[in-house]
């Protein structure tokens, strides 16, 4: 196992920067995730870390080395790929077995390490089989036990799930979460969804355009997202964020509602976005935001998400699944005053 570190590294292709000089520690033993929507550069830094990309500046360090000059087979690092890329001829214990090609490793002791990887990954029974006779997610599984046989220093996953339905998508989260869990290592994670980032990472990285946008904890980049990027593109349905002005500690909304929040900070008049989750907004709350017309609704059980036509546009709020409003229904729409955000228009920078 061992540490990252990211300083200041750049990526151009021509005169095209598309990385800009992003900076990043991730501690020996942490799950870390890259998430952003398409070409904001995570399966980028993602394979300069691999030495599948060359660096244009700044440096990678891999437990306390710089690896910039090394190939990828010097840097202690192993990659799962989305498309597997297993091969067809072989069983799925030569394909393990493939990880240790270049090892001196005895072979007894070969043997005795693709046994514990198998057995880790619950594949001892599977071992003599060809990928054709193997499901989407075990043939991941396989993968992942080529990866992990070397037992790397950092492993690195380039968007994995993509290609596995919802059930086994959700499976091999959780396969994925255990088995970091149990062996510790070293976690680089990519992905386009989210839900994916929220689920499995002990910090996310949140990504645009080749810059980082916000580092945290799950539970910081939801309830604390550091501009109105992130507060649009982590959750769903993702944040409402409403049109009004900030005159001292309060926001006046387009339809004359003045709402008062608790944690703003910086004064002065100027145009601001109040967010508001879904999650947290309800019909019939004691401190009410806004008044609008239900126009639609998405039972889900429990809970059914409404859209509600306002003065400031369709926001979404949560009601109870069992006396959900109807469709037409004025309802009046409020949240706790601590989950509410504001947001600078000029710069999206979060202000509460």
């Amino acid at each position: 196992m061992a540490n990252l570190a990211l300083r200041s590294l750049t990526k151009s292709y021509g005169s095209t920067e598309v990385l800009h000089g992003i900076s990043l520690d991730v501690a020996d033993g942490e799950f870390v995730v890259f998430v952003g929507p398409s070409g904001c550069g995570k399966s980028t830094t993602l394979r300069m870390i691999a030495g599948l990309e060359e660096t244009t500046s700044g440096i990678i360090e891999i437990g306390g080395r710089e690896v910039n000059n090394l190939e990828p087979k010097e840097r202690d690092i192993a990659m799962v790929f989305q498309n597997y890329a297993i091969y067809p001829h072989m069983s799925v214990k030569k394909n393990i077995a493939f990880g240790l090609r270049s090892s001196n490793m005895p072979k007894p002791d070969k043997e005795k390490r693709i046994r514990e990887v198998a057995g880790i990954l619950d594949m001892v029974d599977l071992l003599d089989r060809k990928p054709s006779q193997l499901s989407g997610g075990q043939r991941q599984r396989v993968a992942i036990g080529r990866a992990m046989v070397r037992d790397p220093a950092v492993f690195l996953f380039d968007e994995p799930l993509s290609n596995l339905d919802a059930q086994l998508r959700t499976q091999m989260r959780l396969e994925i979460k255990k088995l970091h869990q149990r062996v510790g290592n070293t976690i680089i994670f990519v992905t386009h969804d989210q839900v994916e980032a929220m689920t499995m990472a002990d910090r996310i990285v949140i990504m645009k355009d080749g810059h980082i946008q916000q580092v945290g904890t799950p539970d910081e980049v939801f309830h604390s997202p550091a501009n109105t990027f992130v507060a649009r593109f982590i959750g769903a349905p993702s944040m409402n964020l409403l049109d009004g002005h900030l005159d001292g500690a309060s926001v006046t909304l387009a339809g004359g509602q003045e709402v008062t929040v608790p944690a703003l900070r910086g004064g002065g008049i100027r145009k601001v976005q109040l967010g508001v989750r879904p999650d947290d907004l309800h019909p019939g709350s004691a401190n009410p935001i806004i008044t609008g017309k239900v126009t639609l609704r998405e039972p889900l059980g429990a809970e059914t998400l409404i859209y509600v036509d306002t003065p400031s546009g369709e926001i979404i709020a949560k009601a109870d699944g069992r006396t959900p409003p109807q469709v037409g229904e004025t309802v009046e729409l409020g949240a706790d005053p601590e989950n509410l955000h504001v947001f600078d228009v000029a710069s999206g920078a979060a202000l509460s």
